[in-house]
Formats: C-alpha cells, structure tokens, sequence
C-alpha cells in the first residue's frame, strides 16, 4: 500500500500543478504534452489522477485511520 500512496501522491500533485499552471497562465500542461485535452494519453492521465485523488481520501478509512508514506518498523 506504499507504493499505491506514493504514486497517488505524485499523480495528484501532477494534477495540482497542471491546475495551478491552467488557473494562472491559461496552459493546460497535461494537453500540451499529449497534443490535445481528448486525445486518448490526456484522458487516461485526467482519469488516473481522479482515482489517485479518491484514493487518497478513501485510504486512511481502509487502514484505520493511517495513510503510510514509510515501511511500517515493530518494535519486538
């Protein structure tokens, strides 16, 4: 599940920057890079970074309230 939290991370960061860029610059980064906001790469990007923003909020109710970034140590 660390994996899956680190890429959702970076996903839903790519997100926010292509946001900021669009909001502050009318430059949609994701589009630009696939040649178009419906070509099949921009919409599978815009999907993936949807499911990575809900799994970023559904996470924590999966693990009991913990969202791990780091390998979990026990102490014996």
């Amino acid at each position: 599940m660390r994996i899956a939290n680190i890429i959702a991370y970076i996903l839903v960061i790519v997100g926010a920057i292509n946001w900021g860029l669009f909001g502050l610059f009318d430059f949609n980064l994701v589009s630009s890079v696939f040649a178009g906001a419906r070509t099949a790469g921009a919409v599978i990007v815009y999907t993936l970074i949807a499911l990575s923003a809900l799994w970023l909020i559904l996470s924590p109710f999966i693990t009991g309230g913990v969202l791990w970034l780091k390998n979990r140590r026990t102490e014996s």
